[in-house]
């Protein structure tokens, strides 16, 4: 059992110039499409942030207060 080559012979690939370059328009066959500098910059925070902590705090406040106030008024 042999191995192969997965490269092909750029002098036997068809559609390349003879000099081994890259036809205007072609992509170069093993030209990577992605930087070095890929993914989010900077560090990123983790967990909730203030602002919706105390909207949720005040909306429950507000239904604490609510049924509360119910509980109250159907006991008298």
């Amino acid at each position: 059992m042999s191995a192969q080559n997965p490269d092909p012979d750029p002098h036997q690939t068809p559609g390349l110039p003879q000099d081994g370059g890259v036809p205007p328009g072609e992509t170069p066959p093993a030209e990577e499409s992605t930087g070095s500098e890929t993914g989010p910059r900077g560090d990123l925070t983790r967990g909730w942030g203030k602002a919706p902590l105390i909207v949720i705090g005040i909306v429950v406040a507000v239904f604490v207060v609510f049924f509360i106030a119910y509980a109250v008024s159907v006991a008298q």
